[in-house]
């Protein structure tokens, strides 16, 4: 089996976009539209939804760069590009306004739901960057590699 530079690189580029983890949850977001001279209970508009999504990461191979491999016999030196999230979502079917409570004197605000579904994923993401979700990518990224690196006859593999 040919395990030169070229080849190593071609077989860690079809991976293509990696997802190494999927961080999923559930939280609860809150929206408000309030009127600076009228109560709420008049003229505000207030929701909170319990929002279920999930946040893809990743490695992207196809940033890899030939000189990201270096190959001498039966060892192997990779620098892996760095993680990234892939995607934060949220689950439509999961995601339940829990209450709203909409002033006497208005209407209900249509854009209100979508400003709070946004947040939902903003802080979704925010969430899984402070847990670790683009470490935990990396390492299970790194020790998918060495699988693939290892079947491909490597003893020696150092990963950075």
């Amino acid at each position: 089996m040919d395990v030169s530079q070229p080849t190593v690189v071609d077989h860690i580029q079809r991976l293509q976009r990696l997802e190494t983890v999927v961080y999923t949850m559930d939280k609860l977001v809150t929206g408000a539209k309030e009127n600076p001279v009228f109560p709420d209970f008049l003229a505000g508009d207030r929701l909170l939804m319990m929002v279920h999504g999930e946040v893809v990461a990743g490695i992207d191979f196809s940033n890899l760069k030939p000189d990201d491999v270096t190959v001498n016999g039966k060892e192997i030196h990779l620098h892996l590009p760095q993680s990234q999230v892939f995607r934060a979502r949220l689950d439509s079917e999961k995601t339940r306004v829990y209450s709203r409570q909409t002033g006497l004197l208005v209407p209900t605000d249509p854009n209100l739901e979508t400003q709070v579904r946004q947040e939902g994923e903003r802080q979704l993401q925010e969430a899984a960057l402070a847990d670790g979700i683009l470490r935990s990518a990396q390492q299970n990224a790194a020790a998918t590699v060495t699988s693939l690196l290892r079947g491909l006859g490597f003893e020696n593999i150092e990963i950075e």
